[in-house]
């Protein structure tokens, strides 16, 4: 396979290689369909002649929302191999989130997955005139819509298959004008601040991303694949999609997010991807099922996880163990870790990557302790997400690995990491004040991530640039402020879902922190402890015992860091509500948006720099179905305790 080649170029490959062997499986009515690269090549040729004929040109922009389907997938190549432009967006984002992305990308046509996602596509149109094709997947409640423009997929495909029938060179001649330096699809970024950008790849910059990657972890066509994350996040794009076509292995689309881990279950991927949230979740489950078990269950449970700390990762990274612990772990793994991994649908991962945000030192060590290869990566939207991976041997929780193939690395003056890579966007779209921002002249790109190189020659991620602070008075002045370091520290405590920190030009650091329900709810539960819904829980007295205890502890850990002492927490309360992105609070990739909390939730800000013991407030909320109501309450304010800073032995 040449270095430079294109997508639509891979599926032919595969198709005329192996045309038998399964590209994808779509489990629908709880069975799972297969579709071979034969049948997925003619179903993306009579795609792209339909589309051709409904008008779709060379350089023209196509939106997909929906979840991982083969037709999205093939829609997606359809359109490559005209030379157009898909643009993935998010299933979940409301219609007036996709109001930008089309008129900013002059977007005509759109491939929507069912009822739900066409109603969307209509709602917006009259902001969006120039939307004039609207395809449906899934036909279900859409029977008596009469709206211009909207047809079925099935309807697209049948037009298509006759004019192939009667043009047969066209899809192969469309296909070799395209070259490997043309825009292949564009990501609009979930932005923290502002407008969403539009991030132009190539065919190059992704594929060569998505080569870098596979050659790293040995990948082959023999890989299993669960497509579960949103389609329009680059980093399902580029395990689902990218790295597919690349290796020709098979991607799995779950019935519903519902299913997922169910599905997860039955296909028991080899290749694994998951933000640390989803990991998390994952552990959350298996806590709160072992405490309800019964205690010769939980005790050889516990003893089993204690062999597994002191001796798996080092089992995993191939050093040195002694034979009684081998023997032990053995033990264990017949016990425990091996129906554990079972239980997780994890049992013949050969890789598994987090990414997206930092993980939990306890968590990190938690799979891999009991088998499970998991390992962190740095990346962007921007990067085509592979920069920096971690070695199978080399995992650690506090880096994100080593620079990969094609990657270069400095660090300025201010910390900010700088990257040049192959991967590197093309640009912004319409936004060149935006691109020359990122992009330095002589093709370095600027993260935005304060962070070093250690000894070891592994990168290590401190927080964002900009929101890298400093103390100002108090017993910490002048001392450095890591906002986003110290809320993945409290994340990640189970009973700790989200957390906004401030302190940046203050003279100490407070924290906003939502209880995760179930968790919280379990652990309420097993104490008899009674409590009507969200609200009333988190200002329970015994939750914010809880809570303080998770974050003297993180206090404890700051002090022990030179570097980070001073943002340890003075001052904390729990929420009413969960933060969400509906309400404006989270961006759709759930990362929270600070600047927004703050003016949103200011009386409680003040609140607690006020040195108030408790504060009323009363919030707007939004429901799923659309109405608004409000959520009150009196919340409670607490002290912690913090700790001088270690002195390191000199």
């Amino acid at each position: 396979m040449g270095t430079h080649t294109i997508f639509p170029q891979l599926l032919l490959q595969h198709a005329s290689q192996r045309p038998q062997a399964a590209a994808m499986r779509e489990k629908e009515y709880g069975i799972w369909q297969s579709l071979s690269w034969g049948d997925l090549a003619v179903m993306v040729e009579q795609l792209a002649a339909g589309l051709h004929q409904a008008g779709l040109q060379r350089g023209d922009h196509m939106v997909v929302v929906g979840a991982n389907r083969p037709r999205l997938y093939a829609t997606m190549l359809a359109v490559q191999s005209l030379g157009a432009v898909p643009i993935p967006l998010y299933q979940d984002a409301a219609a007036p989130e996709c109001v930008f992305p089309i008129n900013n990308a002059e977007v005509r046509f759109a491939f929507a997955e069912d009822q739900e996602q066409v109603d969307k596509l209509l709602e917006v149109r009259e902001q969006c005139p120039q939307l004039q094709h609207i395809y449906f997947d899934d036909p279900r409640g859409l029977r008596n819509y009469d709206q211009p423009g909207l047809a079925g997929m099935d309807e697209l495909q049948a037009a298509g298959k006759a004019f192939a029938a009667i043009h047969p060179a066209f899809f192969r001649d469309e296909v070799a004008k395209i070259t490997h330096t043309d825009v292949a699809a564009m990501f609009f970024t979930s932005g923290t601040t502002g407008n969403p950008k539009g991030v132009v790849h190539t065919h190059d910059s992704l594929l060569n991303r998505a080569r870098a990657g596979a050659d790293f972890d040995k990948l082959t066509s023999a890989e299993e694949v669960l497509a579960y994350m949103p389609p329009a996040w680059i980093g399902q794009n580029i395990f689902s999609y990218a790295q597919w076509l690349s290796c020709g292995y098979v991607v799995n689309c779950p019935e519903s997010s519902a299913t997922a881990t169910i599905d997860l279950k039955e296909i028991g991927p080899t290749y694994y991807f998951a933000p640390p949230r989803v990991f998390e979740g994952m552990l959350t489950s298996v806590m709160i099922r072992m405490e309800d078990a019964g205690s010769i269950k939980r005790n050889m449970f516990h003893y089993f996880m204690n062999v597994a700390k002191r001796v798996g990762p080092a089992l995993m990274d191939g050093l040195e163990v002694s034979g009684v612990d081998r023997a032990l772990y053995a033990l264990g793994n017949v016990f425990v870790y091996g129906p554990l991994r079972n239980t997780l649908g994890l049992s013949r991962v050969r890789v598994a990557y987090t990414a997206g945000e930092a993980i939990g030192p306890d968590l990190f060590t938690f799979y891999r302790s009991i088998g499970i290869n998991l390992k962190q990566l740095y990346g962007s939207t921007e990067t085509a997400v592979f920069v920096c991976l971690q070695p199978d041997n080399q995992a650690r929780a506090d880096t994100v690995g080593v620079p990969c193939a094609g990657v270069e690395i400095k660090v300025a003056d201010n910390g900010e990491i700088l990257v040049k890579s192959p991967g590197l966007l093309k640009e912004y779209y319409k936004n060149s004040a935006a691109t020359a921002e990122v992009l330095t002249a002589d093709g370095w790109y600027h993260t935005s991530d304060a962070g070093f190189i250690d000894a070891q020659g592994h990168l290590k991620i401190i927080d964002r640039v900009k929101d890298v602070g400093r103390i100002k008075g108090g017993a910490f002045d002048g001392a450095m402020f890591a906002p986003k370091y110290v809320e993945n520290k409290l994340k990640f405590f189970q009973h700790i879902k989200e957390v906004v920190a401030y302190g940046d030009g203050r003279d100490r650091v407070c924290v906003l922190i939502n209880i995760d329900f179930d968790a919280v709810g379990n652990w309420a539960e097993r104490r008899n402890l009674p409590y009507a819904g969200y609200t009333d829980l988190a200002q329970k007295s015994q939750v914010y015992e809880l809570i303080k205890e998770c974050v003297e502890k993180v206090n404890a850990d700051l002090s022990a860091d030179a570097l980070l002492a001073g943002s340890q927490i003075s001052r904390f309360l729990v929420l009413h509500k969960e933060l969400d992105a509906d309400d404006g609070e989270l961006t759709r990739t759930n990362k929270v948006r600070r600047g927004f909390i703050a003016d949103k939730y200011q009386v409680l800000v003040d609140a607690l720099y006020e040195g108030k013991s408790t504060q009323f407030i009363e919030t707007v909320v939004k429901f799923e179905d659309g109405r608004t109501g409000s959520v009150s309450a009196t919340l409670r304010i607490e002290d912690t305790q913090t700790f001088a800073p270690v002195k390191a032995a000199a």
